[in-house]
C-alpha cells in the first residue's frame, strides 16, 4: 500500500506542483488550503504532512503544536519562505521533523519525504499506530476509550464510545442500522433498530455543537460526516 501524504498549503499553485511530482513517485497526496481544512482530515491516515508555515487564518507552526499536543505523531516537515535560524529552531520546537526553504527544487523535496519516511518508519513512528482520531476540536482517544471535544471531557458510555469510534474511523462511510448492529451488537440476540436510533440521540445530545458531525440519511442510515465539523 502506498504510502499518504497531506499538503497543507494555500497557494494552490506549489500545492498542485507537489501532488503531480509525489503522485509520479508512487505517493498517495490528499492536500487542504489552510490548517482550519487540514486539522479535519484524518490525520491518522496518512504518514507524513507538508506544510506551509505562513497561510492565511492559523499558522502552519500552530496547526503543528496543536496536533502534536494532541499526541498525534505524523511527521511534518515545514514549507516556508522563513528561514533564519529563528525561524527553524522554532520549527522543530513545535515538533517538526524537517524544514525546507522556499524556493526549492522537487528533488529536495522528494529527497527529503524520503528521508524522513525512512526515518520515521525505523523509529517505529506511523501515524496509523495513534491511538488518536483528531477531527479539529474533537478528540477521540482510543487508548483512554474517551472523547474530548474543545479541550473538555465528554462522558460516554462503553456502546456510545464504539459507535462513535466506529463511524468516525470510517468518514463519510453510510452504515445502515443492521450493519452497526452486526458490529455492536453481534452476542446480543433481539436487537432492534431502533436500538440504534436510540444510542445515536443520546451520543448527539453529549456531543452538544458538534452532534450533526454524525449524519444520517432515512432509509440508509448513518455516517461520520467531516463538512460538519
Amino acid at each position: 500500500m502506498s504510502e499518504r501524504i497531506l499538503i497543507v498549503d494555500d497557494d494552490n499553485s506549489i500545492s498542485e506542483i507537489l501532488e503531480f511530482n509525489l503522485k509520479n513517485e508512487g505517493y498517495e497526496v490528499d492536500t487542504a488550503v489552510s490548517a482550519e481544512e487540514g486539522l479535519k482530515k484524518s490525520l491518522h491516515e496518512f504518514d507524513l504532512m507538508l506544510l506551509d508555515v505562513m497561510m492565511g487564518g492559523m499558522s502552519g507552526y500552530k496547526m503543528a503544536e496543536k496536533i502534536r499536543k494532541n499526541g498525534v505523531l505524523i511527521p511534518i516537515i515545514f514549507l516556508t519562505a522563513k528561514d533564519t535560524e529563528n525561524d527553524m529552531l522554532t520549527g522543530f520546537s513545535v515538533g517538526g521533523d524537517d524544514y525546507i526553504s522556499k524556493p526549492f527544487s522537487i528533488k529536495e523535496v522528494i529527497a527529503r519525504v524520503k528521508a524522513v519516511l525512512k526515518r520515521a518508519e525505523k523509529q517505529g513512528i506511523s501515524s496509523a499506530q495513534d491511538e488518536k482520531l483528531i477531527f479539529g476540536n474533537l478528540v477521540l482517544d482510543f487508548n483512554l476509550k474517551e472523547l474530548f471535544i474543545d479541550e473538555q471531557k465528554i462522558k460516554l458510555t462503553k456502546t456510545e464510545f464504539e459507535l462513535l469510534g466506529l463511524l468516525a474511523k470510517n468518514p463519510n462511510r453510510m452504515f445502515s442500522r443492521e450493519s452497526i448492529i452486526d458490529k455492536l451488537w453481534s452476542e446480543t440476540p433481539y436487537i432492534t433498530e431502533r436500538t440504534v436510533d436510540v444510542h445515536i440521540t443520546r451520543l448527539r445530545k453529549k456531543m452538544g455543537s458538534y452532534a450533526t458531525a454524525i449524519s444520517n440519511k432515512m432509509g440508509y442510515g448513518y455516517w461520520f460526516n467531516t463538512e460538519e465539523l
